[in-house]
């Protein structure tokens, strides 16, 4: 019905486009200035209500480091010396930068330290100075992840165009694909930036790439079979109808697999997973929409055009149907080898850790100046220094009771005696009595001057049950030991306050820890959940049981082979990167992308493969062979144009995009090269004409007689 429509008004359909671009349009270019680098945190959490309870006392955290850049090392030695700054506390990083840090046990000794005026003074001769704090780093995260989902588009385009031509070898044909994906990307970037008003959708959000990917492919199937269909003879207007009816609907199913695979992010438990799902869904459907509406419209208008461009270089199915025979010929070895090539970095899979790291620094590049900064801070403070625990305190008594800062006292020795405790910041540690800071807070005007904005870091006069202590660890923020000093403080924070007393230890550390041990948790449920709509999405569109079965352990052994590449690569630092472990905010998404596009690939494949062995032309191992040898450079191209996109994340200095390009590549390689151009084919050819149970395949002798 919608077909029919299209060829009977197909300019209407295009000047529909042209108005719903010009519409979003505007709202996809400002998409990036919504996105959030939130949606960490679980709100029902405790770490997060000791994060809210913290936030109404003055913070105590001690000025950060100051990276100043355009001033000489001699200028400015000379004028910390005038100052009576320590040249201890400049730290060179190259000709014209350094960094000033002064050590925590020296801010606060005097009320207006002398480094003020030395700031002052590096401006007045053309210093630059920026903050190298946690704020800081976190800011850059966020500016280079923005930057880097323009600029890879910017990359993947011309990479795009050519593989294009390449797979069609027509400029017509090959810039279609383009129009349609860019027509979609407006769309679904245009519907996410009207969606940020009303949920966090998550810097880290793919839509960009992943609308320009999905598109191109899904234009890719449909145009493919519109130029066989000329080939044939067919008129526009039929081979329209067809390309529709048999790619378009293998299509359909494709996009609805990857759109509700991405969907079962939500059972990540957070705003973070919740936005990235709703934004990948979005990008999947507009490009459906996009692939269906807009893309029969423009093959109707130009027909025969299509053709225009024609280039010498245009591959041939030989290579394809060498291939395929083999396969066909040879399932078992083929079967084994395809096992063979996704088991080995399996192996290696098994041993994947992942981690959100709280020290954001590590996300930069190694050479980056604020990573550089924050390196010093934790050698002059310790390593402890960068990311503090806030122990909030919630008493039932008030804070002008003495029976209140007694068990303050109490706490902080006991916290004071934890293991991997480098100092802990407490009122009870001024060398105040329990009565005494009973008496100050009762009658401030009692209050030494001094003693007054010392406290305000620890209690509020607006919350007179409350008390926040700081405890820095030893360790760094991303060490065990941290992590196991958190949970120390939880075990045994109920054993040293009264019975009724709230409490709650806050800051990124357990922030951070609570979401990847929240991610962890739920990943066997995501997994699962994309592995039921993968099962589901296969059998509905193939009637296969055993396909679907086959298709959903295929894909688990690839989400393995990927996981064992991380671990080679991102994890042990090898290829020039980074020894990290691999993005918890990050790795279940390439898990669930890989599952979403393998079933695009895996319903093109089987579709065509059903049409032929039902035409009767072909028993089904012959509808095999001739399916892979149809669809095989058409499958693999579509592939390499999503590694093509994926590749280009390469652009950005973040660790964390990386590691998504890396991951995807993986993925995507090893599912179109391996899975299948090998093992499907050779599990039809195996199963025979019961590869389709419980929809039987007409026996060879049966087919043949046709």
């Amino acid at each position: 019905m919608l077909t029919a429509r299209i060829l009977k008004y197909p300019k209407i359909f295009l000047l529909g486009w042209l108005v719903i671009i010009a519409i979003f349009l505007p709202f996809a270019v400002h998409v990036t200035h919504g996105l959030s680098s939130y949606g960490f945190d679980n709100p029902r959490s405790r770490v997060v209500w000791a994060d809210n309870q913290a936030s109404n006392v003055a913070s105590v955290s001690q000025q950060p480091p100051e990276l100043v850049t355009g001033l000489s090392w001699s200028r400015a030695t000379a004028l910390a010396a005038q100052n009576h700054i320590p040249q201890q506390w400049l730290h060179r990083l190259s000709v014209k930068q350094f960094v000033l840090v002064i050590p925590a046990s020296q801010q606060n000794v005097v009320t207006t330290p002398p480094d003020l005026k030395l700031l002052r003074q590096f401006q007045a001769n053309g210093g630059t100075l920026k903050p190298a704090s946690q704020l800081q780093v976190a800011n850059r995260v966020i500016s280079d992840t923005k930057a880097t989902l323009g600029k890879s588009s910017l990359v993947a385009f011309p990479l795009l165009v050519i593989l294009l031509l390449t797979v069609f070898g027509s400029a017509a044909a090959a810039v279609l694909p383009l129009i349609v994906a860019l027509a979609g990307s407006i769309l679904s970037l245009g519907i996410v930036d009207l969606l940020e008003h009303g949920m966090t959708l998550s810097i880290y959000l793919t839509v960009s790439f992943l609308a320009l990917g999905v598109g191109v492919d899904y234009a890719l199937f449909i145009s493919s079979r519109f130029r066989q269909e000329l080939s044939r003879g067919e008129t526009v207007a039929q081979a329209v109808a067809v390309s529709m009816a048999r790619a378009g609907r293998s299509v359909v199913f494709s996009g609805l697999a990857v759109s509700l695979a991405v969907l079962t992010l939500v059972f990540g438990g957070n705003d973070y997973w919740r936005g990235l799902a709703v934004g990948g869904a979005v990008a999947v459907l507009a490009d459906l929409l996009a692939t269906h509406t807009l893309l029969p419209a423009i093959l109707t208008i130009m027909g025969h055009r299509v053709e225009w461009g024609r280039i010498s270089f245009r591959h041939s199915h030989q290579g394809w149907a060498k291939i395929s025979s083999f396969v066909s010929r040879y399932p078992y070895p083929a079967i084994v080898l395809g096992l063979v090539v996704l088991l080995i970095p399996g192996y290696f899979g098994m041993h994947l850790q992942m981690s959100t790291p709280a020290n954001l620094s590590v996300m930069l590049p190694t050479t980056d100046p604020l990573r550089e900064s924050v390196a010093i801070q934790q050698n002059v403070d310790g390593k402890g220094s960068l990311a503090p625990l806030s122990v909030v305190l919630q008493y039932h008594s008030t804070i002008a009771q003495m029976a209140t800062w007694q068990n303050v006292a109490t706490v902080t020795e006991h916290l004071r005696n934890l293991p991997d405790v480098a100092s802990v910041a407490s009122p009870s540690l001024f060398g105040l009595s329990p009565t005494q800071l009973a008496t100050v807070i009762k009658s401030p005007m009692l209050m030494p001057a001094k003693l007054k904005p010392l406290l305000n870091g620890f209690i509020s006069a607006k919350h007179s049950h409350l008390v926040v202590l700081y405890v820095v660890s030893r360790s760094g923020p991303d060490a065990r030991r941290t992590e196991n000093l958190v949970q120390a403080i939880k075990r045994d924070m109920p054993r040293w306050v009264p019975h009724g007393t709230q409490w709650g230890v806050g800051g990124l550390v357990p922030l951070l820890a609570s979401f990847n041990h929240l991610t962890a948790r739920r990943l066997p449920w995501i997994i699962g959940a994309v592995a039921l709509v993968a099962f589901t999405v296969l059998l509905l569109a193939t009637g296969s049981v055993f396909q679907s079965l086959l298709g959903v352990v295929f894909d688990g052994i690839v989400a393995l082979a990927t996981a064992g590449v991380l671990v080679e690569t991102v994890q042990t630092g090898h290829l020039g990167l980074q020894a990290l472990q691999p993005e918890s905010a990050i790795t279940p998404l390439i898990f669930v992308l890989l599952f979403g596009l393998s079933m695009d690939y895996e319903v093109i494949l089987l579709h065509r493969i059903q049409e032929l062995a039902r035409s009767g032309a072909h028993n089904i191992v012959e509808a095999c062979q001739k399916g892979v040898e149809i669809t095989g450079g058409m499958i693999t191209g579509a592939g390499m144009i999503m590694v093509a996109v994926f590749v280009a994340l390469f652009v950005s200095p973040l660790e964390i995009m990386k590691t998504l390009a890396i991951g995807m590549t993986a993925a995507i390689l090893l599912d179109t090269w391996v899975v299948r151009t090998l093992m499907v084919p050779a599990s039809v050819a195996i199963l025979d004409r019961f590869a389709f149970w419980p929809r039987m395949m007409p026996p060879p002798a049966k087919a043949s007689a046709k």
